[in-house]
């Protein structure tokens, strides 16, 4: 019984990592994909906070994969709301976006909907910050697009 438990909460605890994620195309390339996006988030007003190269640390290490770049951005006007209502939010914001080219060589954009990112926390999956959260993203991304 313990170990059931013990695998139920950890199942529970670790749901937004396997939850499913949202997933847009891009007709660009993953640096032109991640530039516009960046563009977008500073045209928004929110702040980006780091530009992780993954296929350039691959690289580091004698390895490769596929192109793979992630932008860590937020906006505190959304960060606040959410961390008001469970200051833990904090363990998942700021906001993330992968922009990646998958197995065709097409550029795809990938990140975790807000009631997900949020699940578990003392948010209401029908809170304002949660549609609110996914409303920037979509237009981030669909920005992203059209920036260059």
């Amino acid at each position: 019984m313990k170990i059931t438990l013990t695998a139920a909460l950890i199942g529970l605890c670790a749901a937004p990592l396997w939850a499913e994620n949202m997933v847009k195309s891009s007709p660009l390339s993953v640096a032109e994909t991640i530039d516009g996006l960046e563009a977008a988030v500073n045209g928004a007003g929110a702040t980006v906070f780091a530009r992780v190269d993954h296929a350039a640390g691959a690289e580091s290490v004698g390895k490769s994969i596929p192109d793979a770049t992630l932008l860590i951005f937020g906006n505190p006007a959304l960060g606040t709301l959410a961390m008001e209502q469970d200051i833990r939010a904090g363990l998942v914001l700021p906001l993330q976006v992968l922009a990646y080219a998958d197995a065709d060589g097409n550029t795809q954009m990938t990140w975790t909907p807000a009631e997900d990112l949020l699940a578990g926390l003392d948010i209401a999956p029908d809170a304002e910050v949660i549609g609110r959260i996914n409303g920037a993203l979509n237009m981030l991304t669909d920005k992203a697009m059209s920036a260059n």
